[in-house]
Formats: structure tokens, C-alpha cells, sequence
């Protein structure tokens, strides 16, 4: 896991040095590119603010980056298993392809043994890997201003049907209805724990969720429902920057965010966004904690309603909120997310000194209901 590796800055320094004794055991996220390395990479070093680091190359690909052609970062583990580097070469040759169980069983392959395979080396299967890189590739295409049918094609998907339902089932809007001229855009943003969907205007971001949570379809529509052209695809300044910080963040080089945020909700509930960004990264609070801190210790249920409502994640770090006997608790992200995420900002962790009572969240938008 990213926090069992050595620090961020000795890992950068290794991939500058392009030092072998991390090979295998350490990888590269390059944000600018969507590319992942080895850190012997020949390749031109990234940028310390746009490197993030991860132990296996699984966590590389969940978190939507795809493989380096220069260092082929997935070659060991296809010269592990032929049936692999075969999948991986064919993948590779057709990435448009819809793949399907049949065309695994027209290689020859058996499909439990090719999906325990996959599994033990990748952390998922060849379908999901596949299907993943598909639907990216569409968005990507989109947000680059290509047409919906370009989209679908590049994207590799046989009909416009299909094409319009997998992106209705994310966004809860068919391609053909997004505006390029909306007043709101949204992005994909990878980081090491999966991809994340940004919504920002030209001067707030609006929403940051993790793609597969299951209310952001709905999310979506309520947010876009009063804005003047709905919603486009694309990024704005606020998603750059969110961008940027989040990959400082999880590179161990950034513990606060200064993205300007548009918070949606009453006045109590961004009351308590407030104070949840203010809750040092290696700490947590309670329900009831954050109930005091408002001025409103009977609130803890409301808090917990609000807490639940945020959509705009990490950044407002409703993930560090635990229960008064010291669970988890939910999490709209998954509760494997943010036990993740408190392991990561352990290294974060600071003494408490006076000016901490002091310190306050950084400026916002109140966006009321």
C-alpha cells in the first residue's frame, strides 16, 4: 500500500536516478500523462507535483493510468503467465475492441484460469481492464471536443445505444445532451485509489466523487438542473488545480487544498463542511465532536446527514470523521477508501500548537438550498 513505501522525495530521487533497487517494488503515476513507469524509466522525469507512487501495478491501473511503452511496467507479470502476455499484446493491438468471455475461450483460454490470473497479478480481470480503458477513452475523446459518434468509435463500442446507456449510467445524461458551451464541466481526475468525476465552473469546483458511487448519477442532475446549458465535458481552472493538489496530496507533498469550492446544501450543513476542513489530515473527530465545534451537541444525527451529503470528497475530508468509538463508520467511497486514506495521512501527522484554534478553512462559495 502507498503508505508502506519510503517516503515520496526518496522515491522521486530514485526515479531521477532511475535507481533498480525499487524495480518491481515501486511505480510511478505520471498525472500529466496518464501514464504509469518503473522508475528506471529512460524516459524524459516528470515533475515532482505531477508523480505519484504506488507499490503494484494493480493500484496503477485502478487508478486509470495505463502502462509506460518505453519501460512496459507490465511485462513481468506477463512473462509470469502466457495466457497474460497474450491478452496484454492482444489488448494492446485492438484497445477498442469490446471484449467478451467468447473471445477469451477463442484463444484457447480457460476463463476461471485467465480471471485468477489476471486477479493475482493486476488486482482485477482482463474484462474489467479492458471494459475500463474503453470508457475512458470515450470521455477523453469528448472532453478533447470530438463528435459523440467519433467518441464511440475511438471508444470502441459496436452502437450508439450502448454508447449513450454506459455514459447515462455515470453521468445520468446521454453524450449527445452535454453542452460544450455549459457553464459546468466535468473531468475524470485518476488517483491512486480509483478515478474520480470533477465538476467545476470557471471559478469553483462543484463536485469531486469517485466514479462508481452509486448516487452520482442523481448527483449530477441536481446540480446541473438550474445551470444555464446543464452540463459539458472538460476542465476549468478549479479541476486543474484539484488535479494538481490531489496528486500532491497522495505524493506526501501537500496535506491542505486551496481549490476554491461551490458548497451546495443549507446553511447548517455547509456550517459543518466548513468545519470538517478544518480537521488537521492524521486526525479524526466524532459525530459529536463536530456537533460541539458547531455550537450544537444534540446535532449529532444531523451532522451525520450532512457529513453523508458532501460531494465534494477529500478535498472536504468527511473521511475523518469516525464513530464516537472509534469506527469507521460509513462511507460513501467505501470503508476499505477510507481506512486507505487515514493510513496515508498518518504521515501528516503534526503536534497540535496554539495557532491551530486559529487556523480557518480556505475561502468557498455558498451555493444555498
Amino acid at each position: 500500500m502507498l503508505f508502506d513505501l519510503p517516503d515520496p522525495d526518496t522515491l522521486y530521487e530514485a526515479l531521477l536516478r532511475r535507481d533498480d533497487r525499487y524495480d518491481g517494488q515501486a511505480y510511478v503515476g505520471v498525472s500529466s500523462t496518464g501514464i504509469f513507469c518503473r522508475l528506471t524509466c529512460p524516459a524524459r522525469k516528470p515533475k515532482r507535483e505531477h508523480c505519484a507512487f504506488f507499490p503494484t501495478v494493480a493500484e496503477c491501473l485502478e487508478a486509470g493510468y495505463r502502462a509506460c511503452k518505453r519501460c512496459h511496467p507490465l511485462q513481468p507479470s506477463a512473462n509470469a503467465d502466457p495466457a497474460i502476455a497474450v491478452l496484454l499484446a492482444a489488448l494492446e493491438a485492438e484497445p477498442q475492441k469490446r471484449w467478451s468471455e467468447d473471445d477469451i475461450t477463442a484463444l484457447g483460454y480457460d476463463l476461471s484460469t485467465v480471471r485468477r490470473s489476471f486477479k493475482r497479478q493486476f488486482g482485477l480481470t482482463f474484462l474489467e481492464m479492458a471494459r475500463h480503458r474503453r470508457l475512458r477513452e470515450g470521455f477523453d475523446m469528448l472532453g478533447k471536443g470530438r463528435a459523440v459518434i467519433t467518441a464511440q468509435h475511438e471508444a470502441g463500442f459496436d452502437s450508439p445505444s450502448a454508447f449513450r446507456d454506459a455514459f447515462a449510467r455515470l453521468l445520468g445524461c446521454a453524450p449527445g445532451s452535454l453542452n460544450p458551451d455549459a457553464a459546468l464541466r466535468a473531468s475524470w481526475i485518476a488517483t491512486p485509489l480509483g478515478d474520480m468525476m470533477a465538476v467545476s465552473s470557471r471559478t469553483h469546483l462543484h463536485l469531486l466523487e469517485f466514479i462508481e458511487r452509486k448516487g452520482l448519477p442523481r448527483e449530477l442532475q441536481s446540480l446541473t438542473a438550474g445551470t444555464p446549458g446543464g452540463l459539458g465535458i472538460g476542465r476549468f481552472e478549479p479541476t486543474e488545480q484539484a488535479a494538481a493538489e490531489l496528486a500532491e496530496y497522495f505524493a506526501g507533498a501537500r496535506a491542505l487544498f486551496d481549490t476554491p469550492l461551490a458548497l451546495h446544501g443549507s446553511a447548517f450543513s455547509r456550517e459543518v463542511w466548513s468545519e470538517l476542513r478544518l480537521i488537521p489530515a492524521g486526525e479524526t473527530r466524532s459525530y459529536l465532536d463536530i456537533a460541539k465545534r458547531i455550537g450544537r451537541p444534540s446535532a449529532t444525527r444531523a451532522v451525520a446527514r450532512a457529513n453523508g451529503a458532501n460531494q465534494i470528497a477529500l478535498l472536504i475530508p468527511c473521511h475523518r470523521v469516525i464513530g464516537a468509538d472509534g469506527s469507521l463508520t460509513g462511507y460513501a467511497g467505501g470503508l476499505w477508501r477510507k481506512q486507505r486514506l487515514l493510513e496515508i495521512e498518518h504521515q501528516y501527522r503534526r503536534p497540535r500548537t496554539s495557532s491551530d484554534a486559529e487556523r480557518t478553512a480556505p475561502d468557498y462559495q455558498s451555493v444555498g438550498r
